[in-house]
């Protein structure tokens, strides 16, 4: 029991903390959250929780497949990208228009926030490479085993651990706009620059094969 904890724990942690570095999805749960409301906000963050436990599965039990996938992989990258891109230029013109309550073109749909999530999160690969890595870590230290019920609990910790880091976003950023004045005014010009950020520094990594996925693929390609 007390190993099953721990493995649950560390699920919870290295996502938690993971989920803190600004992103697509925190920055876009925070607008959900600040926009809309916060109910809204979670059901995005639980969709996006959905899918990346399906990708840790899939690292955990499916790399083979996985890693055979570079094509795919590759165009879901730059797909990530282009929606990036999108939100920032979303958020810019909402604030060209004016008020903080304008919403970014990309959020202001009716789609179900649970699906929205998901979508948005499946089409990230990014966190394929991210798990593999840490569960590789965990399973060479001996901390995970593979074991049906510590990769139950594993999974289950990085979801928690996934809804922490979010709400840390949705009532950090609520609690933010409330105390600072004129804060909404400015709110989409802050997000279309995070989002703007994202985007260049992605690109870049891209570029240069110093993202994720290309790591991802040397390692393979290493062990070949």
């Amino acid at each position: 029991m007390a190993k099953i904890i721990k493995v649950f724990f560390w699920g919870l942690l290295i996502s938690f903390l993971g989920s803190l570095p600004l992103g697509t999805l925190n920055v876009a749960v925070m607008q959900i959250g600040i926009q809309e409301s916060v109910p809204k906000a979670i059901w995005f963050s639980l969709g996006s929780l959905m899918v990346e436990m399906v990708y840790v599965r899939l690292s955990l039990v499916g790399i083979g497949w996985v890693r055979k996938q570079v094509r795919l992989m590759r165009i879901m990258e730059w797909i990530t990208l282009v929606i990036i891109v999108a939100l920032a230029a979303g958020s810019f013109i909402a604030a060209a228009k004016g008020g903080g309550n304008t919403k970014n073109i990309l959020l202001n749909n009716h789609l179900n926030r649970f699906l929205l999530g998901m979508f948005m999160c499946a089409i990230n690969p990014v966190q394929i490479p991210f798990w593999f890595g840490w569960s590789t870590v965990l399973l060479t230290k001996n901390i995970l085993q593979p074991v049906q019920s510590q990769y139950n609990m594993y999974i289950a910790g990085i979801g928690l651990g996934t809804l922490m880091g979010n709400c840390v976003f949705i009532f950090g950023g609520k609690w933010m706009v409330e105390r600072i004045a004129n804060s909404q005014q400015y709110l989409n010009w802050v997000i279309g620059g995070i989002f703007t950020l994202t985007a260049v520094i992605q690109l870049i990594k891209m570029l240069l094969h110093k993202d994720g996925l290309s790591k991802f693929y040397e390692g393979k390609q290493g062990e070949l």
